[in-house]
């Protein structure tokens, strides 16, 4: 017995207080239980789910809490039990930046008393509970301000006397007992004493919209010259802004602007030997007119960079500039700062190499050197430049060969000076590689894409991405083809090959983008057979491009963004559903609005030489429409109206005619005296 005592004086691991018996068993999302953060759109609802319970039948309240980032306090929201103890509640951040979220949950003594008072009908029971009330009331009183106090004292003499008074019915006394406006009154101020927190909460990156839908267009500004063999420039850009406003796109993306090096530069298809007039890679940065904070002579200066951006946002575009930590071997810094660089035994600095590519012209950075803090800090530099300068949009080259802590730091560091900004990461590499960046802070990620063709590829990787829990932290952005990647696709499959992709690329994510002109000309050409390298590629010479060309994508671009900026479904990820068609070369799914109410159904032919038919599935309750009620199918790409009613629907599409429905569900809602009853 003796030792039985000594045992109940010990403190169970991990337990601070032993009467907070609310268990907080999970909180979703939450990115790897809080080390990352998750990621929303300010002014948009960020819904929480907390699994919270307790032993026995007592009853719980469970509070959403958030603030943000610097806030003293927390904002709260009582969470609605769903099911399975299963708690649900959402807050809106109401500006770009940091938040924290967190559960409470407790006990609640009062409505535990109320539920089990409106079970008792034994009059001995309904005033002994009474009385219990009454006890309640007082001590919630003692937390009450001066007019909610007094209220309560009077209910809880109410109660105290109608117990005591056997001439009161002890239906009224039940009635009295619970009243509804005095049990909101008890709601708000409820004992917290023994309450179980999560404590510090999870982080909540909140971006502007844009962050999750946007649509992107990239150009080589060298190549913006509408005249032959001549170096473009930012005034030849600004000058093509209003033909790609044209096309849609809210984003204008450039590969790196800066001087280029001339030592080991590389020549026309990726020669080692360049000729005289050759005009370098982009990626090999830095030459004796500067570095990473410097502009290419030939297209601009500050001042002329600085005007395209002010012109590009009176179009409705953002520019994006690529940033990519490398160096060619005459960027200053290779002799400013030796120690940020790898040196081989014979003198020389390790390029960068991905077998079997040799990178000659590219240094990469030591992120092991002893001057790691400085380099870090010249980085992060880099980046402020380029935002005073009015950039909030970056496309970072290969990040997943630099040090993750790095990006850690400075995308937080630079988010909570500019939470503007969007980094979008271009790393086609390993699947927990690419999703760690994302929880490192990107708030876009490239995708596989590219390779992923059949219906199974695409249905099973775009899953993947619409649901949890990579859709809280990793949002897609899918491009079917970049300057360093021509698909064997593109390559031989025609016009509809390039029809289709664009289409599933902007009916499969809220934000794509494409490399032009190559994509709206179709450029296919490889550099050699079994290659994904363009021949002639603008990554190392000049091209001359033809935009005016009569069999130029360029209407159907407009067309497919047109509708995208029309339909709220087309903006978010984590609606899309894969709907059942029985015929493998014909994919079908379907996006929703956040209010439901806007439904959009694409099916898309895979097969860019044949006419491909078969049934698709669509239950017409899932879209709000009952099952026997004819329903309108309004394709956005062709224009043509179908009706449906139940359940199958057969579908036809050739490639050389158009190679996808994209589909806007209309539903009856009005009579036939009406012209257009479909809405």
């Amino acid at each position: 017995m003796a030792q039985a005592a000594k045992l109940l004086t010990l403190s169970p691991i991990g337990v601070a207080d032993g009467r907070q018996r609310a268990v907080i068993d999970a909180v979703l999302p939450g990115v790897d239980n809080g080390r990352f953060a998750a990621k929303c759109v300010a002014g948009e609802p960020f819904h929480v789910e907390a699994h919270c319970f307790c032993e026995g039948h007592d009853m719980l309240r469970v509070m959403l809490q958030w603030q943000r980032e610097g806030d003293a306090a927390f904002a709260e929201v009582p969470m609605t039990l769903k099911w399975n103890d299963e708690w649900h509640a959402h807050f809106t951040p109401p500006a770009p930046g940091r938040y924290r979220y967190t559960v409470q949950a407790w006990v609640d003594a009062f409505s535990s008393w109320r539920h089990e008072l409106a079970r008792r009908v034994d009059a001995a029971d309904i005033r002994i509970a009474a009385r219990v009330g009454a006890g309640e009331a007082r001590a919630a009183a003692q937390r009450a301000p001066a007019a909610d106090a007094q209220a309560l004292l009077g209910w809880a003499a109410a109660l105290e006397d109608g117990a005591a008074d056997p001439s009161m019915d002890s239906s009224v006394l039940k009635a009295l007992a619970l009243d509804d406006a005095m049990a909101e009154t008890m709601h708000r101020w409820p004992d917290r004493s023994h309450a179980t927190v999560l404590a510090p909460g999870f982080p909540l990156v909140a971006d502007r919209e844009r962050a999750r839908y946007s649509t992107w267009y990239e150009l080589f500004p060298r190549s913006a010259s509408p005249e032959a063999g001549r170096h473009g420039s930012f005034d030849d850009v600004q000058k093509l802004l209003p033909q790609i406003a044209q096309m849609g796109f809210d984003v204008l993306y450039f590969p790196p602007i800066h001087p280029i090096g001339r030592q080991q530069r590389k020549g026309k298809n990726n020669a080692l030997a360049a000729q005289e007039d050759d005009v370098g890679s982009p990626w090999a940065i830095g030459a004796i007119e500067g570095g990473h904070k410097d502009i290419l002579p030939a297209l601009g200066t500050h001042e002329d960079f600085r005007r395209l951006v002010q012109a590009a946002r009176g179009h409705g575009m953002e520019i994006a500039l690529d940033i990519a930590f490398q160096c060619a071997p005459d960027h200053p810094w290779v002799e400013q700062h030796p120690l940020w660089f790898k040196w081989r035994p014979d003198g020389t600095v390790q390029y960068a190499e991905n077998p079997p590519k040799k990178y000659q012209d590219i240094y990469p950075f030591d992120f092991e050197s002893e001057d790691w803090q400085g380099l870090w800090t010249e980085l992060k530099g880099v980046f402020d430049h380029w935002i005073a300068q009015g950039v909030a949009v970056f496309r970072v080259d290969n990040p997943h060969t630099k040090a993750f802590p790095f990006w850690e730091w400075a995308i937080t560091e630079i988010k909570r000076e500019h939470p503007e900004v969007i980094f979008l990461a271009e790393a086609f590499t390993r699947p927990k590689v690419m999703h760690r960046l994302a929880k490192l802070g990107y708030s876009q990620s490239y995708t596989y894409f590219t390779w992923r063709n059949s219906k199974e590829e695409l249905t099973e990787y775009f899953t993947e991405l619409s649901t949890p829990p990579g859709v809280h932290y990793f949002r897609p952005n899918v491009w079917p083809n970049t300057p360093d990647i021509l698909h064997e696709q593109l390559q031989t499959g025609g016009e509809a090959m390039f029809r289709l992709r664009l289409v599933l690329a902007a009916t499969l994510s809220a934000s794509y983008g494409i490399y032009g002109p190559a994509y709206e000309l179709k450029e296919h050409l490889p550099r050699e057979p079994g290659s994904e390298e363009y021949l002639d590629s603008e990554k190392y010479q000049l091209r001359h491009w033809d935009r005016d060309r009569p069999d130029s994508l360029a209407p159907l671009i407009a067309r497919v963004n047109a509708i995208r900026r029309e339909h709220a479904a087309l903006q978010r990820n984590d609606t899309l559903q894969f709907l059942p068609i029985d015929n493998d070369q014909l994919i079908a799914y379907m996006k929703t609005g956040s209010d439901g109410r806007d439904v959009v159904v694409t099916v898309v032919n895979l097969d860019p030489w044949n006419a491909q038919v078969g049934w698709l599935q669509l239950d017409p309750e899932r879209i709000g429409v009952p099952h026997d009620q004819w329903f309108q199918m309004h394709d956005l790409l062709g224009g043509a109206r179908f009706l449906w009613r139940g359940g199958h629907h057969y579908i036809r599409l050739d490639p050389g005619e158009a190679p996808a429905h994209v589909m806007h569900v209309r539903r009856r809602t009005r009579t036939e005296r009406d012209f257009d009853y479909y809405q």
